[in-house]
């Protein structure tokens, strides 16, 4: 390691902590700016100290960059990071909504590696794979001999480079060899769209990014939007994406000039997002649904269309991550993410819940003066834990970090002996059994009792016990779980989705509460 080299990163180190210090230098008294000055000074001692005498030569990047500044960050908040060349160029291609790859959708358990889709036009698409096809080897390693986390680790190697597979098709013994080279590939932000019922449609978002906006538009149009009764719009496990997408997002179902989210910061202006005026949009009756990982742009468009009394919120609790992380960009490709701000729906209510940095100090981002950061609707209401907040219409809104349904509604509540199926590979491994001997089934198809006999010799026939109260309890999720798998690996992700909903109880409930959409968002008398 030449000496130029030790040297610059010293230098590079003040920079980056000044990006870091300045908004509160700026705003700070003087002696605070002593005091930033005289720990740099310490570092900067410390570090020349390590690096004359340590025993082995110091790797500034470790010690600087990922211990030094990666700490500092740390310190802060669960939020705030550093980025490193490679990872600041991941994350601008998220944020575009980018990634390399081949463009399948995979079942991976361990051992066994299957084809559940993939997207028209990818690598995957263009070399005829399909549902049903098993990977059994990537490169020459076997996949049924790969630990779960070697093999997740490996399909993330082969994502960058040319891969070599082997494939074995429906009904067929021998592997096939496929070559494929990775290319940039665009997942669609709306995963699953279709009909419930005659007017009445289904979309789930799988995160929010630049295309996020027109493809939901784009299904909504497909789905016929003019003729629609109802449309269910599931952000469950919705991490959240670009907030620019999300106000866009909302602004399809609200008027315009209406707020979507407030920003507030201490060292930022207030900022409002609002929908554009004229803004054209869907009235039909609207239901969100919502749960524990539901977070972010997916939390700040449920709230706003939740305050604004435009749709009724079905399901569990979000997530309450709403923390605004501004990304700076460095010198040589470098960027930091920090917390400045934080989001606040259109009554007031602070999205983002309480939470801990590594130091263990509370952060409460509705707080006011001490965090800067005031829920001024918190305050005119009488604080953030009751239901003082109030929607548009006057309707009571509980406040303290997230979305809390209007409705609450409970996914399935299976035994112990399910939930172990559900962690093996039980289900997909007997629907390829049950298609080696039928050969194929039909969209018409249904699970009858004479399949559940056979799913029952089955777990017998592997070693599986099963307990009489759970197969009665459990039986009809067993069900639609081995439709499910029989049809994704027949006809296509898109269909098994399609049982999947269908079926789910969260669903069920949002579509009986449709109907009464304008009753439950009636102001009260």
């Amino acid at each position: 390691m030449t000496r130029p080299r030790k040297n610059r990163f010293p230098l590079l180190l003040f920079c980056y902590f000044l990006v870091v210090v300045h908004p509160v230098a700026a705003s700070s008294a003087e002696s605070q700016d002593e005091d930033v000055r005289a720990a740099l000074e310490a570092f900067s001692r410390v570090y020349q100290v390590a690096e004359a005498n340590y025993a082995d030569p110091l790797d500034p990047d470790a010690a600087i960059l990922d211990g030094a500044i990666r700490g500092l960050l740390s310190r802060l908040d669960p939020f705030s990071a550093f980025f490193d060349p490679e990872q600041y160029r991941q994350l601008q291609d998220q944020q575009q909504g980018r990634a390399r790859g081949f463009g399948s959708i995979l079942y991976v358990q361990s051992g066994k590696l299957l084809v559940l889709q993939t997207l028209e036009g990818s690598p995957s698409w263009r070399a005829g794979l399909g549902p049903g096809d098993e990977i059994v080897k990537i490169n020459d390693k076997r996949v049924d001999l790969l630990p779960l986390p070697d093999l997740v680790q490996l399909l993330r190697q082969a994502r960058t480079s040319r891969v070599r597979l082997g494939v074995v098709r429906p009904g067929k013994i021998l592997p096939e060899e496929f070559i494929l080279d990775p290319a940039e590939i665009n997942p669609p932000s709306v995963d699953k769209a279709f009909l419930l019922s005659p007017g009445v449609a289904y979309l789930h978002l799988r995160g929010f990014d630049r295309r996020t906006p027109q493809e939901v538009a784009q299904s909504l149009r497909d789905l016929g939007d003019s003729s629609m009764k109802g449309l269910i719009l599931d952000l469950r496990g919705n991490r959240g994406g670009g907030l620019d997408s999300g106000v866009r997002v909302a602004g399809l179902f609200l008027p315009g000039g209406k707020t979507v989210v407030t920003m507030r910061g201490r060292s930022i202006p207030e900022k409002e997002f609002s929908t554009p005026v004229p803004n054209p949009y869907y009235t039909f009756p609207l239901v969100v649904m919502t749960n524990g990982e539901t977070a972010s742009a997916a939390e700040i468009v449920a709230g706003a269309l939740q305050d604004q009394d435009r749709a009724v919120v079905v399901g569990e609790s979000s997530f309450g991550k709403a923390a605004v992380q501004s990304v700076m960009p460095l010198s040589e490709g470098m960027g930091i993410a920090l917390t400045t701000a934080a989001y606040f729906t259109p009554s007031g209510r602070s999205i983002q819940r309480p939470l801990k940095s590594s130091g263990g100090e509370l952060l409460d981002f509705s707080m006011v003066n001490g965090g800067a950061m005031a829920n001024a609707g918190a305050v005119a209401n009488g604080g953030a834990d009751d239901l003082s907040f109030r929607s548009l219409g006057g309707r009571p809104l509980p406040g303290g970090g997230g979305i809390i349904p209007d409705l609450l509604a409970q996914g399935w509540q299976l035994t112990l002996w399910t939930r172990f199926l559900e962690r093996n590979t039980v289900f997909v491994n007997f629907a390829q059994f049950y298609l080696t001997i039928r050969g194929s089934v039909k969209e018409e198809f249904e699970v009858t009792d004479a399949v559940m006999e056979q799913f029952n010799d089955y777990l017998r026939n592997v070693g599986i016990l099963v307990p009489a109260d759970a197969w009665k309890s459990d039986q009809q999720f067993l069900r639609m779980r081995i439709k499910n798998e029989l049809f994704n690996l027949v006809f296509g992700l898109e269909k098994g989705d399609e049982v999947e909903v269908r079926n789910d109880p969260q669903v069920l409930k949002a579509q009986e509460v449709l109907p009464r959409v304008e009753e439950i968002l009636r102001p009260p008398s």
